[in-house]
């Protein structure tokens, strides 16, 4: 196994960070991103919620959408919500009953990053009705949302901010108090995602981009940060690995994930204001199996996938459009409608 190396801290304490990352052979990409619906200004892509919709974030506010169906808006009126600045990437709460707090987060509740002059997270409900349930410090830039599903972190909403060019990890109750879980940790920005129980000596970890240097980055309960990969495609500001999310139980022939594709002028790749899609079949025949990571570039969203058992490969599996500008999570159906 490789030696560690410093590459993070929590409070004074410094982590050391073993890398794992194996590079398999490079191979000419397999799979291809493809516009499946136009969205002015889209930034993020979860779900589905219960009804089967995926949710989808803009800089206009909130729609919902199922695939090869035109997308609806909402959260819109006076207590709705529309997305105040920054990058509004969202997550979309499961339920469940938080013992300790002795509350629960509702099913569907939508989790958005909110990074105007007062940055924080506000909840926007299933009749569409918006509130701030959480502040952040003045200097501080919202990067990153997603819920624990596994458990390591207490099933607490995960949200990274960035101050200085350092990552402070924040986990967040159903009452809106929020834990300090790392501080001065490298930068991540994008899709961030908790990794199952399977995904080797990082399962339930929280997992997240670094577009700047390419690396894959694991949080821990304890506010450890390793590095699970470096994604050995090309990275920088606008460039780089931006979105992740997990290949789920059960992902089968008919399932699809889907990446943000924003427009984007004076980007190194403007983008083209779409709902991006990958068909269940061609994830399966290119080797991607549930529990793998899949992980895309800003710049013309190159995938990647990660397996981790005792070692961590990557492999190189496929690409967007040319011009795509990809944000936020790329996002599993297991077996929705045909895309």
């Amino acid at each position: 196994m490789p030696g560690g190396r410093l590459i993070g801290a929590t409070g004074c304490v410094l982590v050391v960070a073993s890398v794992l990352a194996v590079t398999g052979s490079a191979a000419p990409p397999e799979l291809r991103w493809r516009p499946l619906l136009h969205v002015p200004t889209i930034i993020d892509v979860v779900g589905p919620r219960a009804d089967g919709q995926l949710v989808l974030s803009t800089r206009g506010g909130l729609l919902l959408a199922r695939p090869g169906r035109p997308a609806t808006e909402f959260a819109r009126g006076p207590a709705g919500y529309v997305a105040s600045g920054g990058e509004p990437y969202i997550a979309l709460a499961p339920a469940r009953r938080l013992p300790k707090t002795r509350c629960s987060f509702k099913r569907d509740d939508v989790f958005a990053l909110d990074a105007d002059s007062t940055p924080g997270v506000v909840r926007i409900g299933r009749t569409g009705q918006a509130v701030r349930v959480v502040d952040l410090p003045a200097d501080a830039f919202p990067s990153g949302i997603a819920f624990d599903l596994v458990g390591r972190f207490g099933y607490r909403l995960l949200v990274t901010a960035v101050v200085a060019g350092k990552t402070t990890l924040y986990a967040i109750d159903c009452l809106g108090g929020r834990t300090v879980v790392a501080r001065d940790a490298p930068r991540v920005e994008g899709g961030i995602a908790v990794a199952p129980s399977s995904f080797g000596r990082f399962g339930g970890d929280l997992i997240a981009p670094d577009e700047h240097s390419g690396r894959i980055l694991a949080f821990s309960p304890t506010g450890a940060v390793q590095l699970v990969a470096k994604s050995r495609v090309a990275a920088g500001a606008d460039i780089g690995v931006e979105g992740v999310g997990f290949v789920p139980s059960g992902f089968g022939r008919t399932g699809s994930a889907y990446f943000s594709d924003l427009g984007a002028p004076g980007s190194p790749t403007e983008g083209t204001d779409s709902l991006l899609a990958l068909r269940g079949t061609d994830l399966l025949r290119a080797g991607v199996r549930a529990g793998d990571l899949i992980a895309a570039t800003e710049a013309g969203a190159i995938t990647i996938s990660v397996h981790c058992a005792r070692r961590c490969t990557v492999r190189r599996v496929g690409e967007g459009p040319v011009a795509t500008h990809g944000e936020g999570h790329i996002t599993f159906v297991p077996g929705s409608a045909r895309s």
